[in-house]
């Protein structure tokens, strides 16, 4: 086999991993586009290596991806960002192949927005072993192997993740997609109308609500009893010709699932401009997140491109 061949062959290698390493790594940073960055930087490390002794390709590339996403982690720079309080999760219709595996209700929660918004609060490596584990049903064995610890400190990693996550959770399950659009179509109509009273019944005593401002704020806004929640909600869902003009024209409402999540999507021709998730507990709202900032919805707006929605819940807004 010449060179040329090799390296298409060595080549097809890396591309039957890629959407993998990109569910990995977008578990690890909470961003495609970090993601994507990581899997070209994976990709580069694969090229430079001397491939002829790389026994298990898979393996070889799990443990750069992991620590290459590591390394951004532990940043500098990463630190100031999410520290500062003004990071978000990057949010993904439901579909897009870096929120597989998804087979199994475990896999389907870690990358739920609040478990990924959760990890946060977890050490690099806690988040590592998390995920390796409970979304990528890798041994200890292999864990330890992949971020050079013992298996007894990876199983030590995932004890203290498993329980905050846990206990974070506590309440949360899946919620069965009619029910969950039943239940948004009611706050939507709720907020529209202006019935505050109605919006304060659906959402627990301990809702929360986070918006990112739209980019335009350095730190997230938070919102934590249902009064506050309600009145937001009601100002955010009234349409005025201001509005309008910062989204770049009248928006359709639609209802879309992303990240497993039930929400509502704001989209004048064609391009997402807002996202409103919602996590239930006990069939009300727990906790509502407005994320519009554009740098978060790229992605988003390439996969709804290619999506065929169903009737917006809004025509005009």
């Amino acid at each position: 086999m010449d060179s040329t061949a090799i390296d298409r062959f060595d080549t097809s290698r890396f591309e039957a991993s890629r959407n993998r390493l990109a569910s990995l790594a977008y578990r690890l940073l909470g961003s495609a586009a970090d993601a994507e960055d990581a899997v070209q930087d994976a990709f580069l490390h694969w090229q430079a290596a001397d491939r002829q002794l790389i026994k298990v390709p898979e393996a070889w590339l799990t443990k750069v991806a992991t620590n290459l996403c590591l390394d951004r982690l532990r940043s500098a720079q990463a630190r100031r960002e999410r520290t500062a309080g003004a990071w978000l999760p990057e949010p993904l219709l439901d579909g897009d192949p870096m929120l597989g595996p998804a087979d199994t209700y475990e896999q389907r929660e870690t990358v739920s927005l609040a478990v990924l918004t959760l990890m946060e609060r977890l050490s690099p490596l806690e988040r590592a072993v998390y995920i390796l584990r409970e979304a990528f049903s890798y041994s200890h064995a292999e864990i330890a192997e992949i971020l050079d610890i013992n298996e007894s400190a990876s199983q030590q990693h995932l004890h203290r993740a498993r329980r905050h996550i846990t206990t974070a959770r506590r309440g949360a399950g899946e919620l069965d997609p009619a029910s969950a659009r039943r239940i948004v179509e009611e706050f939507l109509a709720a907020a529209s109308s202006g019935r505050v009273e109605r919006l304060v019944a659906m959402l627990t005593d301990d809702a929360t609500a986070i918006s990112d401002g739209a980019g335009l704020t350095k730190k997230l806004l938070r919102y934590d009893t249902p009064e506050r929640i309600a009145a937001i909600a009601r100002a955010g869902f009234t349409s005025t010709p201001a509005k309008q003009r910062l989204a770049g024209g009248v928006s359709a409402v639609h209802f879309a699932l992303v990240n497993g999540a039930p929400a509502v999507l704001f989209v004048p021709g064609g391009k997402v401009v807002g996202a409103v998730t919602f996590d239930m507990a006990g069939g009300k709202i727990a906790t509502v997140r407005g994320i519009a900032a554009p740098a978060r919805l790229v992605r988003l707006t390439d996969a709804w491109r290619q999506h065929e929605p169903d009737a917006p819940l809004i025509t005009e807004w």
